[in-house]
């Protein structure tokens, strides 16, 4: 009686494949969740530089700072 002190307590063996497939499904949403933020973060970063350039470039050409051609090539060179 004295020596066996698991008898009764504890999960048994389906309890450690819950604890195996929890742990597994942990780690696969916090592994997507840095993906999809890294995926997000890169995406923020080009929409706003390619924008940005533009938007210049149509205000530098409305305002007659520039050529039409000078805007066609430089418009064209950007949006590559």
């Amino acid at each position: 009686m004295m020596g066996n002190w698991n008898y009764g307590y504890g999960m048994g063996g389906s309890g450690i494949f819950f604890g195996w497939f929890f742990m597994i499904i942990f780690w696969v949403v916090v592994i997507w969740a840095i993906v999809a933020f890294i995926q997000w973060a890169t995406k923020q970063g080009e929409g706003t530089v390619k924008h940005s350039a533009i938007h210049i470039l149509e205000e530098r050409y409305a305002k007659g700072e520039i050529s039409k051609e000078e805007f066609e090539e430089k418009k064209s060179v950007l949006r590559k």
